[in-house]
C-alpha cells in the first residue's frame, strides 16, 4: 500500500470512531506509519483527540450526522472502536465505495449487537456457546430462565461493552433487577437483552487474532499468546499473558477464533473472548478491534495489539510473537472530579520492570478506568503481583 503524506491532498486518513484509551494507541500507532488521524466522540477532549490530526465531537449513533462527516472528511479508513454507532450509515458508505470500514459494515453490525453475533457463532458455525435467549420483556425472561436457562445466569444488554448493564442472577428476586440495569446501561436500547446460562468453566482468555495479508499477499490468520483475565461486574480489572492452556484447548481456540473470524472477514485484529475447562472450549464474544485486556500486550509482545491492528488495516507484515511473560492491573477512579489530579507516578515506576499508561481522560467517576499499570517478569504470577503494586500506588484525587 502506498501512504500519502499527512496534511496533504494525498494522505492516507484514519476516521475513528470512538476516541478512548484504546483508540488514543491505535492513533499513535497508525501515525508511526504516515497515516493522518481523525478522532471522533460523544465528548471533547477524549483522549485520542488528544493526539489526533483533527478531532470531533458528535453523537455516532446519529447516521446523518455520520455520513456528513464522513463526507466532509472523506477518510481512506472508518475504524470504529466502540458500539454505539449508526452502522447502517456505515453499510450504505460501504456500498458506494467511499472508504474501507474496517474490518467491515457486515462485522461492525453483526459484533455492535451480541444477536447478531451470538446467532452467527451458534446457529450458523455450531460453534459452542453457553445456553442463551433474547427477550423483549420481563416476562420473555423468566419464561427463558424458568425454561431451560435456569440459575445462575447472567443477563446483559445485547450492546454494551466492558461490563455495563451486565448482572449475574443467583435467584429469582434478583430478575427484576438485572432486567432494569440491562435495559438502562446498554449504549443503545435495542428492545432486547441476553440472558446466557452459567458455564462450569476453569478460567476466561482473550485470544488475540489477526487476518492479514502474507508474503503472497493473501489473507492470513495469526493468533497471539492467550490471554488470561479477571473481571469484577463484567468489567476487566486485570490480565495477563500468556495463560497457561493445555495444547488440545489452544487448538480448539484457535479453531474457533478462526472460524468467527472468516466468518466476519476483512483485515484487522480481533479480540475473541473465550470460556476453557480442561480441553473443552466455549465461544463467549468477538470485538473487531483491540481489546482491553490486551493491553498487556504492550508490555509482552514484539508487536503489541494496536502496532497489529495498525499493520493489518494497511496491509502490513505482522509479527504475534510473545517476548516476555506480562500482565496489566487496571488504575481506578476512587471519585467523581473534573481534571484530577495523579499521585504516586514515581513510586509505581519504581517498581521493577514496570510501566504505566495514564489514558487522561478529562473527567474522573467513581469506578473509571484512568489508566492501567504494566509489569513485566520471570513468571506471570509475580508479574501480576508487580502491575497490582505499580497500580495501586497510583492516587487519584481532585485539583
Amino acid at each position: 500500500m502506498t501512504i500519502g503524506t499527512p496534511l496533504s491532498q494525498h494522505a492516507t486518513k484514519a476516521l475513528l470512531l470512538g476516541s478512548g484509551e484504546l483508540g488514543k494507541e491505535l492513533a499513535i500507532a497508525l501515525q508511526r506509519y504516515g497515516v493522518e488521524v481523525i478522532a471522533v466522540d460523544r465528548y471533547a477532549n477524549a483522549p485520542a483527540h488528544q493526539v489526533a490530526h483533527r478531532c470531533y465531537v458528535i453523537d455516532m449513533t446519529d447516521g446523518e450526522a455520520l455520513k456528513k462527516l464522513i463526507a466532509l472528511e472523506v477518510p481512506t479508513f472508518i475504524i470504529p472502536e466502540l458500539e454505539a454507532i449508526a452502522t447502517d450509515a456505515l453499510a450504505e458508505i460501504e456500498s458506494q465505495g467511499i472508504c474501507t470500514v474496517v474490518p467491515n459494515a457486515k462485522a461492525i453490525q453483526l459484533t455492535m449487537n451480541r444477536e447478531g453475533i451470538r446467532e452467527l457463532a451458534a446457529q450458523t458455525l455450531g460453534i459452542p456457546t453457553s445456553a442463551y435467549a433474547f427477550c423483549e420483556s420481563f416476562e420473555q425472561l423468566q419464561a427463558a430462565v424458568a425454561g431451560g436457562i435456569g440459575y445462575p445466569c447472567f443477563i446483559k444488554p445485547t450492546m454494551s461493552s466492558s461490563g455495563k448493564g451486565q448482572s449475574k442472577v443467583d435467584h429469582s428476586e434478583e430478575l427484576s433487577a438485572a432486567w432494569d440495569y440491562a435495559k438502562a446501561s446498554g449504549r443503545v436500547d435495542t428492545g432486547k437483552v441476553i440472558v446466557e446460562a452459567a458455564i462450569d468453566f476453569d478460567f476466561e482468555i482473550t485470544l488475540l487474532t489477526v487476518r492479514a495479508l502474507n508474503a503472497k499477499n493473501q489473507v492470513q490468520t495469526y493468533f497471539c499468546e492467550p490471554i488470561g483475565h479477571r473481571q469484577e461486574h463484567g468489567d476487566y480489572r486485570e490480565s495477563w499473558q500468556p495463560q497457561a492452556m493445555t495444547a488440545a484447548a489452544i487448538a480448539a481456540s484457535q479453531a474457533i477464533a478462526e472460524k468467527i473470524t472468516t466468518a466476519i472477514g476483512g483485515l484487522g485484529l480481533f479480540g475473541v473472548e473465550l470460556f476453557i475447562k480442561g480441553d473443552q472450549v466455549w465461544f463467549s464474544e468477538v470485538s473487531p478491534r483491540p481489546h482491553d485486556t490486551g493491553m498487556v500486550t504492550m508490555a509482552t509482545q514484539k508487536q503489541n495489539e494496536f502496532e497489529l491492528h495498525a499493520r493489518a488495516i494497511l496491509g502490513l507484515p505482522v509479527d504475534t510473537r510473545i517476548q516476555a511473560q506480562g500482565a496489566s492491573a487496571v488504575i481506578l477512579s476512587p471519585i467523581d472530579a473534573s481534571g484530577v489530579v495523579y499521585h504516586g507516578l514515581a513510586q509505581a515506576l519504581a517498581v521493577p520492570d514496570s510501566e504505566v499508561r495514564l489514558f487522561a481522560k478529562p473527567e474522573a467517576f467513581v469506578g473509571r478506568r484512568m489508566g492501567v499499570a504494566l509489569a513485566t517478569a520471570d513468571s506471570v504470577d509475580e508479574a501480576r503481583i508487580k502491575a497490582a503494586i505499580a497500580a495501586n500506588l497510583i492516587a487519584i484525587k481532585p485539583e
